[in-house]
């Protein structure tokens, strides 16, 4: 039987003006306003990171690995990885070997919807990824099962479509189309210059009730 890959084409990368935008932005802060496009909060980064790129995605089944190498080639600097682990299983498919290979090609970042393996490597790595903890089962390119890459997915319970711009750090994992990523980071970082604001008030043990940002010199 021939096992039949569906890849899709890459729509074309955001510009970067994008990624300057986000870079001080919190996902938390988001949070505060904006209710669709978070990953499920089970979804946590192997160590403290912070990452913002273009979504290539990926819907792999079982213990196919071949899926996610295909993947890698398409790659470019910038990418971040995004996979579906369809069949909601406890098999690792990204481990020390697939975090090298996306790191050669660029990727700023990986996120799964399941678990990974070779944490420590990972960590070593440098590479930021975000999964549903630590699992020993693993993919092997023996197993050719299909899959297809930059096709809508569901990861971690959200929508993510290839193209999507990809906002993930300590608190958690945040996708939408740029446009509307741009507008979000504009706000959130308003919010977030009135946030520093308002803090020292809260650390001098004032109500916040009492707080008139009017009166801020």
């Amino acid at each position: 039987m021939t096992v039949e890959y569906r890849i899709d084409a890459r729509p074309p990368a955001w510009a970067d003006d994008l990624r300057d935008l986000l870079v001080d932005v919190e996902t938390a802060t988001i949070g505060h306003f904006e209710h669709l496009g978070f990953l499920g909060s089970q979804i946590r980064p192997v160590f403290p990171s912070k990452a913002i790129g273009n979504a290539v995605t990926v819907a792999a089944p079982g213990r196919d690995g071949v899926v996610i190498y295909k993947a890698i080639d398409l790659l470019i600097p910038g990418d971040i990885l995004v996979i579906s682990r369809v069949d909601h299983d406890d098999i690792a498919c990204v481990g020390g070997g697939v975090v090298a290979a996306a790191k050669a090609r660029g990727a700023v970042g990986i996120i799964v919807d399941g678990p990974c393996t070779d944490a420590l490597e990972i960590a070593q790595s440098g590479v930021p990824v975000w999964c549903r903890g630590v699992s020993s089962k693993t993919t092997n390119r023996a197993y050719r099962i299909g899959g297809s890459i930059n096709v809508p997915i569901a990861c971690g319970g959200a929508a993510v479509l290839p193209g999507y711009a990809v906002l993930a750090d300590d608190d958690g994992v945040f996708v939408t189309d740029p446009d509307h990523m741009r507008r979000l980071g504009a706000v959130a970082l308003e919010r977030q210059r009135r946030s520093r604001h308002l803090r020292p008030h809260l650390e001098a043990g004032k109500s916040i009730f009492d707080y008139h940002p009017a009166e801020e010199s």
